[in-house]
């Protein structure tokens, strides 16, 4: 893509770009972003870059306000704001990836539009690399059961590429990835390991208040102290900061095998007769 034609001006309403554009080292051209974005690149609060809205919530106006020349969201998007969007004449890139192919598809397709097809080229490599080190690690261990579940009321199970991920890290993950899920047919799989990184919360996640689930406090996982919180931006921001979500994985299913890591917490001692103690992991 010629340089006339790259983008310039960047509104990002979606995370896991913000990410991509700092990974490949074009984040001057964000000009606005949401708080979320922020949280997973503090760098964007600098400087007078605009902070708006989500892509639930976001009003053309003040997207346009920052007069963009292209628009970065997440699928599903407003379709009222879309059309003003175009309208206006702004290119508009809706993002939607479900396994990790799709999220190298989408760093190859944004470092181009920025002029950084090498630097988002070695991302991709990178993720490969760090992935397949994991793999070869975790060979030769017995894979055990993971549950890994991205929102708890209801329940629901992570997306395709966390169960990957979970592969990659010695696990086998259990339930079918992005679905409801019943606490119930979960609790008759008995998981060994059960993970939570529910979206928006950060590493917040109440562990004690999971194993209440019927039958969750007899399950392998519980009995092992094999309970876990990942932050959620590891697991749920489809971009490179999927690897820190990944060693994350692989430090939960297999702790014989890999020491303290950040972003996961663990519950440390489970009994019937008090309420479980949480510790921070790393």
């Amino acid at each position: 893509m010629s340089k006339s034609h790259s983008a310039r001006r960047i509104a990002c309403l979606q995370p896991s770009a913000t990410v991509i554009i700092a990974g490949v080292g074009e984040l001057d051209r964000v000009v606005a972003c949401t708080k979320y974005c922020a949280d997973v690149v503090p760098e964007v609060r600098q400087g007078d870059r605009r902070i708006i809205a989500d892509s639930w919530t976001s009003k053309a106006s003040e997207i346009l306000a920052a007069q963009p020349d292209l628009v970065i969201a997440a699928v599903p998007y407003q379709e009222a704001a879309v059309a003003e969007i175009l309208k206006a004449g702004v290119r508009f890139l809706a993002l939607a990836p479900r396994t990790l192919d799709d999220v190298y598809t989408d760093i190859a397709l944004i470092a181009g539009m920025v002029d950084a097809a090498d630097q988002g080229a070695q991302l991709i490599s990178g993720m490969g690399e760090k992935t397949g080190d994991l793999r070869r690690q975790t060979a030769g261990s017995r894979r055990k059961r993971v549950f890994c579940e991205e929102w708890g009321n209801p329940v629901i199970a992570s997306q395709p590429w966390v169960a990957e991920l979970v592969q990659a890290a010695g696990g086998e993950f259990l339930s079918e990835p992005a679905r409801q899920c019943s606490p119930d047919q979960i609790a008759q799989l008995d998981p060994e390991v059960i993970i939570a990184a529910w979206c928006g919360a950060g590493d917040r996640v109440p562990l004690a208040k999971i194993l209440q689930r019927p039958g969750w406090s007899e399950t392998a996982a519980a009995r092992n102290s094999q309970v876990y919180c990942i932050s959620d931006e590891l697991l749920n921001t489809p971009a490179p900061t999927l690897m820190g979500g990944l060693r994350a994985l692989a430090a939960a299913i297999h702790p014989e095998l890999f020491g303290p890591t950040p972003g996961l917490r663990s519950i440390t001692e489970i009994s019937p007769a008090s309420t479980p103690a949480q510790s921070r992991v790393g």
